[in-house]
């Protein structure tokens, strides 16, 4: 079965670099499926997991937002964030959900609710990435 270059890579730091036999990702138009040869495309990314299968195993990324450009053979994901599920801390995660979920339920004019929307996606992203790990 061919492969594909992925390249994963945050403000930061490379994140992830191998060859691949397929990605999934959150686009804005919904899940994508990326397999080798695929056409060229950019699209923004959403919070969610970013899925590879690779040598018949399947790995999980927490990916915040940003861009996933395809080419013929190598695909870059440029992540506002992202992280693989042995660097989550599970602990902090549920502490993001839960200060997200109380922000959510008030009823205050202070509160940026889209913020606490976007912060708890984040949270529960993290969290089942870190479940999913091997």
């Amino acid at each position: 079965m061919s492969t594909f270059l992925l390249e994963i890579v945050t403000p930061e730091r490379k994140v992830y670099e191998q060859e691949v036999h397929m990605v999934v990702v959150r686009g804005a138009e919904g899940e994508l499926g990326i397999l080798p040869n695929h056409i060229p495309l950019v699209t923004p990314l959403l919070i969610g997991p970013l899925k590879i299968e690779r040598d018949g195993v399947n790995e999980f990324i927490a990916v915040s937002g940003g861009f996933m450009e395809v080419r013929k053979n190598k695909v870059v994901v440029l992540a506002e964030s992202a992280e693989l599920p042995q660097e989550i801390d599970l602990e902090r995660a549920v502490a993001a959900r839960e200060r997200a979920e109380r922000r959510l339920h008030t009823k205050r004019d202070d509160i940026d609710h889209r913020r606490a929307e976007l912060a708890l996606q984040r949270a529960l992203n993290r969290m089942n990435v870190a479940k999913n790990k091997h």
